[in-house]
This record gives C-alpha cells, sequence and structure tokens, in this order.
C-alpha cells in the first residue's frame, strides 16, 4: 500500500499510462478517502457510500484524464465532492418523482428521503442555486470550504490563477451566504 501522497502520484500516473495492477493498487488505497471526502457532504452513509462507490468508478474509468498538473490527491477531491453533489442532485430528483407515492405511503422510503431530510440540505440547495446561475463558482468553494484543500491546490487543479481561486471563492461565499441564513 502507499505510504504517502507521493507514491499515490506515482500509482496515479501508472494508472492513467495503462498500468492496471497500479490502477486495482490506487483504488484500494483512496477507497477510506474517497468515503470520508463524502461523508462530508452527506450526512447517511448509506448515500455517502452511493457517492464514493461513484467516484471510485469515475477514478476507474477517468484515471487517463489525470494529467498530472496537481497532486493525485487534489484531483481525487474534485472527483469525489463532484460525486457527493450528483448523488445528492440524484436522491433529491427520486424524492421529487416519488412524492406523489410516498405521501399515499404511511412510511416513505428512506432511501429516497434520507438525504432530503439530512442537516447538510442547506448548504447542498445553496450550491444548486448558486450552480444554476454561477456554476464557475461551486466547485472552487466545495473544494476549499467543505473539501479543505489549499488555495493553491485548487488552483493547480482547476488550472485557473491564484487570484482568480481566491476572487471566485469570495463571491461564491457573498452568495450563498444569505441562502444559508438561520430564520428565528
Amino acid at each position: 500500500m502507499p505510504s504517502d501522497d507521493g507514491d499515490l502520484d506515482d500509482l496515479a500516473r501508472r494508472a492513467a499510462e495503462g498500468d492496471r495492477a497500479a490502477l486495482e493498487d490506487l483504488l484500494a488505497a483512496v477507497q477510506p478517502r474517497v468515503r470520508r471526502i463524502c461523508g462530508r457532504m452527506l450526512l447517511y452513509p448509506e448515500d455517502a457510500e452511493e457517492a464514493a462507490q461513484d467516484a471510485l468508478l469515475l477514478v476507474a474509468t477517468k484515471i487517463h484524464t489525470f494529467a498530472g498538473r496537481s497532486r493525485f490527491t487534489t484531483w481525487l477531491h474534485a472527483v469525489a465532492s463532484n460525486s457527493a453533489r450528483g448523488t445528492y442532485r440524484t436522491l433529491k430528483r427520486r424524492a421529487a418523482d416519488r412524492l406523489t407515492d410516498e405521501v399515499a405511503q404511511a412510511h416513505p422510503d428512506p432511501r429516497t428521503t434520507s438525504v432530503i431530510a439530512g442537516s447538510r440540505l442547506d448548504l447542498l440547495e445553496a450550491l444548486e442555486v448558486l450552480g444554476a446561475s454561477h456554476p464557475d463558482l461551486v466547485e472552487p468553494l466545495v473544494l476549499r470550504d467543505v473539501q479543505q484543500l489549499g488555495y493553491q491546490e485548487i488552483a493547480d487543479l482547476l488550472d485557473i490563477p491564484l487570484g482568480t481561486v481566491k476572487s471566485r471563492i469570495h463571491s461564491a461565499r457573498t452568495a450563498v451566504r444569505p441562502l444559508l441564513a438561520v430564520s428565528d
């Protein structure tokens, strides 16, 4: 097993070049990290696990797109964060599609409503609203405030200047702040 991020970078480069054994080792090594990343965004373990599995599948199928401009772990954070947000959107859509059926039932299916009832609903909803009007602001905000990556890591990952990263994060925070305000 890789002992540090440098080892992961090496495995990722080899996997991106088509080394199947390196890909299998890489996926095994990053699985716990991917679960933690998804768990930060999705309250319920089942939802986080679904997002983590989707993220691992994306890593396996898209590893060839890892260009090495940033650390592999930075790239991985972006993939896992986007997967968690995608899982949230899917669960929300499923819940809306089944709303009529669930109203008729005495006990709604928790698998389709768990994230909707979760305490992070306000953040995920705010990200959806922000994404509709300013999609370029969402990823930097998630990478900084949810995944806690450094500004330079985000700049490297997104291949944009550091000042642009800081500006986008500031703009995103300004836009989501009123959406997260607690009402009395």
